[in-house]
């Protein structure tokens, strides 16, 4: 997994509320078994039903951060929602609020989810949407700010999983950097197993 500390980059907004993952990557391109190649798939019933939609217009491409609505990535627990906007070149998500399995597949795979305040969003959005220029956003997850337009925003980050992204690590291998303890850990456990349990006669 490669590492995430800062990003910089324009951004694509998504003004839409209860964004599933059947419509981040319809079902019926869910035909591969690893996680490469689903970029092309990504939003693809949007795509091509809107000639309009934001991946369709070239002063979008290049983009690395979507900014979403209100519930990002709920409906199914299918992991390759998480590997088409990875292999859609999106490294970050800055929404309202993500759905929780949607959340542990994205920090799985080294996809930054970042949770802003709705007023923080709207503005975000309406801004993206107006502006010829596709202005940028920077994301620092050391700091865990976001920074746009001049003004800046913090959000919460779960401690374990900055650990991972900053560092590049996925989770089998932030136990093998353990190691040591978590054998530790294991032989206290099995030893502790082991002992017979104290028994008392009240007679």
């Amino acid at each position: 997994m490669k590492k995430f500390t800062t990003l910089t980059s324009k951004a694509v907004a998504l003004p839409i509320k209860d964004v599933d993952t059947d419509l981040i990557i319809p079902a019926q391109f869910l035909t591969r078994v690893s996680d490469a190649g689903y970029g092309d798939c990504l939003f693809r019933r949007l795509r091509d039903s809107d000639p309009n939609f934001p991946l369709n217009q070239p002063r979008y491409q290049g983009a690395e951060i979507l900014v979403a609505d209100d519930n990002f990535g709920c409906g199914s627990s299918r992991e390759h929602a998480v590997w088409a906007l990875r292999d859609g070149g999106f490294k970050a998500v800055i929404a309202k609020s993500f759905a929780d399995i949607f959340s542990g597949n994205a920090a799985n795979n080294g996809l930054l989810l970042v949770k802003l305040v709705p007023e923080v969003i709207d503005q975000m959005i309406n801004s993206i949407l107006i502006s010829n220029g596709t202005p940028e956003i920077t994301v620092d997850l050391e700091n865990q700010v976001v920074s746009y337009q001049g003004k800046q925003s913090s959000f919460d980050y779960d401690p374990f999983r900055k650990h991972c992204l900053i560092n590049g690590l996925e989770t089998i291998d932030y136990l093998h950097a353990e190691r040591e303890l978590v054998t530790k850990f294991a032989e206290h456990h099995l030893v502790t197993a082991m002992i017979p349990p104290l028994r008392i006669n009240c007679n």
